[in-house]
């Protein structure tokens, strides 16, 4: 049975389940290196963080710390970026973990809100590249691919095409001569990505074409021709993440994507000893890393409906199907040719383009995914957009290696359905026929004869719009800021917190029957503004326990 998420105190006993959820999200449009001579990466990182925090409606002081991924830059590129934001002395760690830098780093600030200790963290990542592939750049110390390369060499050779392509080429021949699978499995793929990419004007490349020009383009190792590869890329990618009480707090319900797991996973023993080339490539890290997350999660990958994975070569994107468990091995063929890899089919993967059109600024890769994954569970997607998507899966490698795996959801679902969502809805011109209509009368008579003072611990202006069953709202503004205080119905004063609550649910919050924290975090109760005044309303129920007695024995 899935587990249950709750949220309870530690004095109790219980382990302290804190969700995470990506409340905003942004990027630049993905662009070939040095298009703009006079744009360099903390530009791109800068556009990307303003539109998170716009989608996020999160503002920038709110952030408590800062995770950055890149791969190419000195150390504390990461603070150059956010200073172009702001400067507000929070801390910031900078991430470099090959291609997979970017959901590393998006891993990293996921931990740092488990933990705890902080309610809302900005991750982010850029990349400004140089033309042409990927090439080592120290050359006066051990390569980190070093074993991978010798590996590769005792089993194929190496020759003078660039060392990744060697590397999935290799991996899409093993693959052939185990399944049998054919060029065309590898062309189809980059044709369909291509055509996803038509529709993403933050793609690099938004041409579509036939098979058979995939297929002509101009080779680059084995069955690999060059429309089956990623380019290198300008451009960056943020989110922003942060705990359930955040969320609720500020309103972010409705948009709020939780990452409901996430898996990082390195190279294993089977990576060199087994002499494999799709494990060379990270066949075996990705598929433990897939199997921990749907074993953790209580999914399973027919569940998913939509797919961002690292689509760096064709031949990644295939077997990668495999080690992901979207087909059985073997079998990515079979999945390609029915279709089951795009719109209509059983899975749509990589709506965005995937690297091979959309881009790949290393980075800011799995910042991508993630925002296209969350665009998708919104209904935000435009004509890329999913029928039914509900689960989105994730996947970003880096040679090296690592791998993050990561499963998301509408973290609110009830919200997009409009639960007690009260912008839309038309406030009744009279209390007439609302439950809690007698009890703001009787509140108010027990405000004009308090004589123990008690208005003094609650001192503001509360809005409360209140939702009955059949969808009418009504409004209703107590002011409790200066002498006794006074209730109005349909009041025009600016409240400093509005609280939103079904009429049901507030009759019992005035009376002291529902504690108004245990409300908040049940769902109950939705809060806007200053949510310290709202708890104080928590506090007046204990000091006033006596007279929330007497106004229950009235009712």
């Amino acid at each position: 049975m899935p587990v249950k998420r709750v949220i309870v105190s530690l004095t109790f006993g219980f382990k302290m389940v804190i969700r995470v959820f990506v409340v905003g999200v942004g990027m630049t449009k993905f662009e070939k290196p040095g298009r703009r001579e006079d744009v360099d990466y903390p530009d791109y990182a800068k556009e990307a963080i303003l539109k998170a925090l716009e989608d996020s409606k999160v503002k920038f002081t709110d952030i408590k710390q800062a995770c950055v991924g890149y791969v190419y830059g000195d150390s504390t590129c990461g603070q150059r970026c956010l200073y172009e934001v702001g400067m507000t002395g929070i801390p910031v760690y900078n991430v470099n973990n090959n291609c997979s830098t970017g959901s590393s780093a998006l891993m990293l600030a996921k931990q740092l809100i488990e933990n705890g200790q902080n309610d809302c963290i900005l991750a982010f990542g850029f990349e400004k590249m140089e033309r042409g592939s990927l090439s080592p750049k120290f050359m006066d110390r051990t390569n980190p691919m070093e074993k991978h390369v010798e590996i590769m060499a005792e089993m194929s050779g190496i020759d003078h095409t660039p060392m990744t392509a060697q590397m999935f080429g290799n991996a899409a021949k093993e693959h052939m001569e185990r399944y049998g699978t054919r060029p065309d499995h590898l062309a189809k793929i980059a044709y369909k990505n291509h055509k996803h990419s038509i529709n993403n004007p933050n793609s690099q490349f938004r041409t579509e074409y036939t098979l058979e020009e995939i297929k002509k383009s101009p080779v680059v190792f084995g069955p690999l021709t060059k429309l089956q590869c990623c380019p290198t890329s300008d451009g960056a990618a943020a989110a922003i993440v942060a705990s359930e009480q955040f969320v609720r707090m500020h309103g972010l319900e409705k948009q709020a994507v939780e990452i409901v797991g996430m898996e990082m996973a390195t190279d294993l023993p089977s990576t060199f000893k087994d002499k494999s080339a799709m494990k060379l490539v990270g066949y075996d890290m990705t598929k433990l890393a897939a199997d921990r997350l749907f074993s953790k999660t209580h999914y399973k990958p027919s569940d998913v409906q939509v797919v961002e994975l690292h689509d760096c070569f064709s031949a990644n994107e295939l077997i990668t199907y495999e080690a992901l468990g979207l087909c059985a091995p073997g079998k990515a063929g079979e999945l390609i040719d029915t279709g089951n890899n795009t719109y209509g089919g059983k899975y749509v993967i990589n709506p965005s383009g995937g690297l091979i059109s959309k881009g790949h600024p290393l980075g800011a890769t799995g910042f991508a995914q993630c925002a296209e994954l969350c665009w998708q569970l919104r209904g935000q997607a435009d004509q890329r957009q999913v029928p039914g998507a509900r689960l989105a899966l994730q996947h970003n490698i880096g040679l090296g290696g690592a791998v993050v795996v990561a499963l998301y959801r509408l973290g609110f679902p009830e919200y997009s359905k409009n639960s007690i969502n009260v912008r839309a809805a038309k406030i009744c011109a009279t209390d007439e026929g609302f439950k809690v209509t007698p009890y703001m009368k009787i509140l108010y008579e027990q405000m004009e004869g308090d004589t123990e003072n008690l208005i003094e611990k609650v001192r503001g202006v509360y809005g409360f719009k209140v939702k009955k069953s059949n969808g009418d709202e009504g409004y209703w503004v107590i002011n409790a800021k200066s002498g006794k205080g006074t209730i109005e119905y349909n009041g025009k004063l600016k409240p400093d917190v509005t609280i939103i609550v079904n009429d049901d649910d507030i009759i019992q919050l005035i009376s002291g029957a529902l504690n108004p924290q245990k409300a908040f975090f049940q769902g109950k109760i939705k809060i806007q503004g200053n949510m310290g005044l709202a708890l104080k309303l928590a506090d007046l129920q204990r000091v006033a326990s006596k007279r929330i007695e007497e106004l229950r024995a009235k009712l």
